[in-house]
């Protein structure tokens, strides 16, 4: 693959994998709207690995406590800081996990990879998350985080497996109904992407990498450290900017490119 469809690649998804703006929307619309060839189901395993590395490094201390707490739940323990966290991120992953093989198995995502399916989305759920974050209380933290709430906004997670909806953007909304202030909603939302990243790689990889040959794998390389970089960056600016700024760029973002996309969509 061409190394510039490697970075528009990467960047993509690196840029918009935790902002709330749908970075398989992104992706999907990439070869829709510029004729490039769909990248394949490597180069999507390979990307999402450098965002799930970005993640990892920038909230290493919370991951470091939950990879620590990870053996004591296993033994039926969730009395520490770090098994507790462990526990609620494996449990806010159990919907999306499920819906996702759901979907899989029938051969429905397919008919979800549409560009009115993700104009929709991105109007629909970047206007909710408007109303959640202009209207929602502030009076929550992570250390409120709660299993009903790791469930609730489990849910709201897996409502993203509708390309344009945006993992993040819907579990920030989710969070933010239930009182969590914006840094916490987008740093618990963050957390979240951990086991499902992990989950979707899981889903994804076997095949892949049985059709993988070194050439390809080269890309993989390639791309999975060039969206580290881009996820890095825009997670730390986004995380940085939540203290003093609102959700309502991105949802002016959202708004503009879904009417955009409509007009594509049903000319």
């Amino acid at each position: 693959m061409p190394l510039f469809h490697l970075v528009i690649i990467a960047l993509i998804q690196g840029l918009t994998e935790f902002l709330p703006i749908s970075s398989s929307g992104h992706l999907i619309l990439l070869p829709h709207l510029t004729g490039l060839q769909d990248q394949g189901q490597a180069i999507d395993v390979a990307v999402h690995v450098g965002t799930l590395f970005a993640v990892l490094l920038y909230f290493w201390s919370d991951m470091r406590k939950a990879m620590l707490g990870l053996p004591r739940l296993l033994m039926g323990r969730a009395d520490t800081e770090g098994a507790k966290l462990a526990l609620l991120l494996l449990v806010s992953a159990v919907p999306v996990i499920a819906f996702g093989l759901i979907l899989k198995l029938t051969g429905l995502d397919i008919y979800l990879r549409s560009v009115a399916v993700i104009a929709w989305s991105m109007l629909i759920f970047g206007i909710l998350l408007y109303w959640a974050d202009q209207f929602g209380e502030t009076t929550r933290s992570q250390k409120d985080w709660t299993l009903t709430d790791a469930m609730v906004v489990g849910v709201w997670q897996a409502i993203a497996l509708i390309p344009g909806t945006s993992r993040s953007g819907i579990t920030i909304t989710g969070a933010r109904f239930l009182g969590y202030n914006r840094h916490d909603a987008a740093k618990l939302s963050m957390l979240m992407s951990v086991p499902t990243i992990v989950a979707s790689g899981v889903l994804l990889s076997g095949e892949a990498l049985l059709n993988a040959d070194l050439a390809l794998l080269k890309d993989c390389g390639i791309a999975a450290a060039l969206a580290f970089v881009a996820a890095l960056l825009a997670l730390s600016i986004m995380m940085r900017l939540l203290r003093t700024v609102s959700f309502t760029p991105y949802v002016i973002y959202r708004v503009i490119l879904g009417v955009i996309l409509l007009v594509v969509a049903y000319a």
